[in-house]
């Protein structure tokens, strides 16, 4: 059973840890892997009031971010720990985030690492190419009619 739980200040460093573990693999193939850097960036604009916890039972699966903004939603971070990718947490995510976008008329914006399987996830689940910069593919989906 998949639990969305609102973060508090004190998760900051467990979720820092699922990233790092998380953007491992993608971020070593592009020669970019810092623990230590992964983890500053992510604590440096960590805000509990736009953060979820994805718990599948009393486990840390994952988390995502969802920033509001004027006229969309950025979904600033989603990552699931490498034991719980591909087993659809991913995607009950989106769901719920694009329902939420939805409900206020907004789009929902994203970025992906180049070279992640997030690439690929976003593309199958409706969001469309939307820009890219030296490292990172943007994102999005307009809100359903």
């Amino acid at each position: 059973m998949l639990s969305f739980i609102a973060a508090s200040i004190a998760d900051g460093e467990a979720l820092a840890s699922l990233r790092v573990a998380a953007m491992r693999e993608s971020l070593e193939r592009i020669g970019r892997y810092d623990p230590q850097r992964a983890r500053q960036r992510f604590l440096a604009t960590f805000e509990p009031d736009y953060t979820w916890q994805l718990r599948h039972g009393d486990a840390l699966a994952g988390f995502y971010v969802l920033r509001p903004h004027a006229d969309y939603l950025l979904l600033d971070h989603l990552y699931l720990a490498p034991g719980c990718q591909r087993q659809g947490m991913g995607a009950a995510v989106l769901a719920r985030v694009f329902a939420e976008a939805d409900a206020a008329g907004k789009s929902v914006r994203v970025g992906a690492l180049r070279g992640s399987e997030a690439n690929r996830f976003y593309v199958r689940h409706g969001l469309v190419p939307d820009g890219e910069e030296e490292f990172d593919l943007y994102y999005r989906r307009a809100p359903a009619a």
